[in-house]
Parts: C-alpha cells; structure tokens; sequence
C-alpha cells in the first residue's frame, strides 16, 4: 500500500504520497493551514481524498502534529498550534477517513526522514530541529526515533535558552524564556522589528545581513549566539553526530558556518565533531518522515 504523509504545520499543512517499495513520491501538495480544529480536520479529510483521487488508491495515513498525542488522556498536547490542544484528533480523523491513522510529532518526522535517507543518513544519533513558527526537535539513534516514557524526547524549544541573563518573554506554554521565544521566525522578526522599527520576514532580514545592512546584521548576530548556545546544550546532553536544521530558519545559509564556529565555547569538550546541515528534503522532510510511520 502506497503512503501518506502529512505535515501539519502552524502555517502550512503538506501532503506527499510514497511509493510503497521505492519511496518515489507520487504526489505533493500544500495548503494554508485552517487555525480552528473543525477546520483542521476538514483540511487533512480533503487533502487526502484529493491525493487518494489522483493516484486511484486507498493509501495508509501518517501525520506529522506540532505536538504529541498525550499516552493518558489520548488527546493532544503541547502543540503550539493551541486550537488542537484537547482535541481527540486521531479519533477524529480515523472518523472522517475511515481508517487507523498514525499521529506523530512533527518534528521526530522530520528527524526520521532525514536520518533514514537525508542529510543525516548513515549517522548513529541524529537530533532534528525544526525552526518556524515554533521550535522543536527529534532524537534518532540508530535509524529509531527516541520518545521517552513521557512521549515528549527533543522538546528542546521548551527549555530556558542557557548561559543568558535576560529573562525573555512569556512563551504560549505558561513559561517565560523559553528556546522558542529567542528562536522561532517570529522570534528572530520581532527582535528586528524592535530594533529597527521596520517589519521584514526571516528572509528578508537574512538577505539584508548580507547586504551589509547594519541593524540585519546586529540581529542575525545576536541568532548566531543564541542558537550556538542553544544546540551546544544539546551537544552536551545528546552528543549527536549530526544536528540537521529544517524549518523556515533553516533556509538562512549563513547559519551552517557561523553557529558552529561559536558552539565551541559552550560545549564540554575540547573538540566538537558534530555536524550542522540543512536537510536534503527541505521544509518537504515532515511530510515524508509522517509517510514512513507505516511500515
């Protein structure tokens, strides 16, 4: 049976479909994403009815969430996309498709799909980070992804940033200083924006840097440190032997040299062998890492 994957994303929500034996993909498509839950379940229903159309075949269905599903309550948790927090979504979309679907966090998607044939492929410990509207992360070892008894392993984005003396700002979580606050899209676009009192997108603000603008290049300065010290952390806990970055900060290519000329001075070590790379798959790698919960 040929596989869907969908990646269900704070701004977008992306299907693929698999070949089944080869991993070809068959099929793509993406979609804003519906921010109420109704909408949500609506979107993914229609979304794999259009995908199903075009191939002719029933497929199996996995879905990558900004969030986990909690092993007590069989709902969703820790999602920033709050309007699916509480919900019954598996239950629901078992519901509306008609079949047993599987749920996974989205970013252990990620790290599976490029650990399994991407940027990390042949690496014993790959940690995944996706960076967008969010911040999160997925620890592969030896081609599994880690969960943890708790269902919550790599939730790195919820974690104070180390070796900072500023408090930072309230996260959506009920925390104040949380990775994400310092890290995310909007993260990185409101410290330009405070700085500058212009409005511009990550990309934007990156192409800026490098064309010598001086308050672009302060703040992507101050994102190199922090993210330096947010993956050395990392590096001292997990030891991976790759830190693949996807998401929509992972398209700033900068990153890649600067951070890890910086992480040095964090990690506890008197060298660091772990690698940085953008994913081989792209923003594309969640939908894919979803398609191979199935077998």
């Amino acid at each position: 049976m040929d596989k869907i994957g969908i990646d269900l994303g704070g701004t977008k929500t992306e299907i693929a479909v698999l070949d089944a034996n080869s991993g070809a993909e068959l099929y793509r498509k993406r979609i804003p994403t519906e921010r109420t839950y109704d909408g949500v379940v609506r979107g993914i229903r229609d979304l794999v009815q259009a995908a199903e159309k075009e191939v002719g075949r029933m497929c199996s269905v996995g879905i990558g969430i900004p969030g986990t599903v909690s092993r007590e309550t069989g709902l969703v948790k820790n999602a920033n996309s709050t309007w699916i927090n509480g919900k019954p979504l598996d239950r629901d979309l078992r519901s509306v498709l008609n079949r047993d679907v599987r749920l996974e966090n989205d970013a252990n998607c990620f790290a599976v799909s490029e650990a399994r044939d991407g940027a990390g492929a042949g690496a014993d410990v790959v940690f995944g980070v996706i960076i967008g509207t969010g911040t999160g992360a997925g620890v592969v070892v030896h081609g599994s992804c880690l969960k943890g008894v708790n269902g919550i392993a790599g939730e790195w984005g919820h974690n104070p940033l180390p070796w900072n003396e500023t408090p930072g700002r309230s996260c959506y979580c009920g925390k104040v200083g949380c990775i994400e606050t310092w890290l995310s899209g909007p993260a990185f676009e409101n410290d330009y924006f405070e700085s500058a009192g212009k409005k511009k997108t990550a990309g934007e603000i990156a192409a800026a840097a490098a064309a010598g603008d001086v308050d672009a290049g302060a703040v992507l300065g101050r994102y190199v440190q922090r993210l330096a010290q947010g993956l050395a952390h990392v590096i001292n806990i997990v030891d991976p032997d790759m830190i693949v970055l996807g998401g929509g900060m992972g398209k700033i290519l900068s990153l890649y040299d600067a951070v890890p000329r910086i992480w040095g001075r964090y990690v506890f070590s008197d060298s660091v062998q772990t690698k940085l790379k953008p994913p081989v798959f792209g923003d594309s790698s969640g939908a894919r890492g979803a398609a191979w919960l199935w077998p």
